[in-house]
């Protein structure tokens, strides 16, 4: 995945309203940008931070600059924008780069379920291994030590995509939550049940009743980035 041109960069003076941030760039110019991410952001949004932008040519947009990337305290590139993990999941499971989910030859993104829920990604059967739905959440939120958690803030959302997940697993299909970590710092998943102790119960509930739980982290550069190697998920 490439980002669209040349990302600009400058240092964050704040982020507000979720959606907005302002920004210095590095020509001198603060401008306000559009912040793609809804969580938290805990340790990715603290003013003076290296920030990165993309620049869209449409002129429909109220804010011409998308916040991509930040460099955290400790040096470690983070992508910020978290919708880009569908898409990063997407170009590994197209290319078989998800050894887990590498027998399936065809995924469908946004599936529709009967309870008008979508789920990320689905599969039909095929070689063998039962149709397949798969959930993407991605990680940024650094917890020390090289652990990473999700989620970064209470979210009745995430835990509601469990639930979806586990019917589908009581009518007999596969069914994986797969954590894309956006975080370079970061080299195992866990629940952050310090955070959302809901989210943490169902989850675990869920593993064991049949969900899979697997991890990869992404390759972040100024060029682009990939998904890279799986990480261990520890409950």
């Amino acid at each position: 995945m490439q980002w669209q041109g040349e990302l600009q960069g400058g240092y964050l003076l704040r982020r507000y309203k979720r959606f907005l941030a302002d920004v210095v760039l590095d020509s001198g110019e603060e401008v306000t940008v559009h912040c793609p991410n809804t969580g938290a952001m805990t340790g990715c949004a603290e003013p003076g931070s290296r920030v990165w932008l993309s620049v869209s040519a449409n002129p429909k947009r109220k804010y011409s600059m998308t916040w991509e990337l930040v460099e955290t305290a400790s040096g470690e590139a983070v992508c910020i924008h978290s919708a880009l993990a569908n898409g990063l999941v997407d170009e590994a499971l197209q290319a078989g780069q998800i050894s887990e989910l590498a027998g399936y030859p065809n995924w469908q993104r946004e599936k529709k379920l009967a309870s008008a829920s979508r789920i990320d990604f689905y599969a039909p059967a095929a070689n063998g291994l039962p149709e397949c739905y798969v959930e993407v959440k991605s990680v940024t939120l650094d917890c020390g030590g090289g652990r990473g958690a999700f989620p970064d803030a209470v979210s009745k959302r995430a835990s509601r995509h469990i639930v979806d997940l586990c019917e589908l697993r009581e009518q007999g299909a596969r069914v994986v939550l797969l954590f894309a970590v956006l975080h370079v710092g970061i080299q195992r998943v866990t629940p952050a049940a310090h955070i959302d102790p809901v989210y943490a119960t169902t989850l675990s509930a869920a593993v064991d009743v049949g969900l899979e739980l697997i991890a990869y982290k992404a390759d972040i550069s100024l060029d682009g980035m990939v998904l890279g190697g799986s990480l261990p998920v520890c409950l």
